[in-house]
């Protein structure tokens, strides 16, 4: 797998690969983030944070993240700057460095590129439940052509972000290599979100 070195933004929120994220950018650290991803042209890491916050000091960030690619920019009503990035693939955090901005700096590793999988019969049921979901909240994904929802690992990815894991359970969602592994999860974890609402 290639390896190289990316600036890491660590969030209290799991990204998966084909996934919308927007972005608020404040710090200067995160302003010389965009500057050099913007410049080189080259994606960043997003990784959970394991351990401190988002703002201020320097974040644990997870080993295992997904690099995202800036798309557009825009300013916020309160004049910050925002970014719409998309979610690329998976990579593996080997280590890191801080730079004296703070920016936090990873040697990382890509993980497999995963190769559209049908969806098994047993989880025909997760990707009528995708459609609908889409249906009803729209988003990024709205337009997403039929041959999306029968790619098990789109059907997996998408439900991951849109069903009310906690993150530390979606961490675990974006680790897992097998597709059919990930749907047997949320299968799994379905009755407790109806208990929930």
């Amino acid at each position: 797998m290639a390896k190289n070195d990316l600036p890491l933004f660590p969030l209290r929120s799991v990204l998966f690969p084909g996934g919308e994220l927007r972005l608020r950018i404040f710090e200067t650290r995160y302003l010389d983030l965009v500057r050099e991803c913007s410049r080189e042209g080259k994606p960043f890491g997003v990784s959970l944070i394991l351990e401190g916050s988002e703002a201020g000091g320097p974040a644990l960030p997870a080993a295992v993240g997904t690099t995202a690619r800036i798309v557009d920019f825009y300013t916020l009503p309160d004049g910050l700057l925002g970014l719409c990035c998309r979610g690329e693939q998976r990579f593996r955090v080997r280590q890191t460095r801080l730079r004296d901005t703070g920016l936090i700096v990873g040697e990382l590793e890509s993980m497999a590129v995963f190769e559209p999988e049908p969806v098994a019969p047993q989880h025909g049921l997760l990707a009528q439940l995708l459609e609908r979901l889409i249906e009803h909240v729209g988003g990024p994904h709205a337009d997403a052509g039929k041959a999306l929802y029968d790619d098990a690992h789109w059907v997996g990815f998408r439900l991951a972000e849109m069903l009310p894991f906690e993150p530390s359970a979606q961490q675990a969602l974006l680790q897992i290599d097998d597709a059919c592994e990930r749907l047997d999860r949320i299968l799994a974890a379905l009755p407790g979100f109806d208990a929930e609402g």
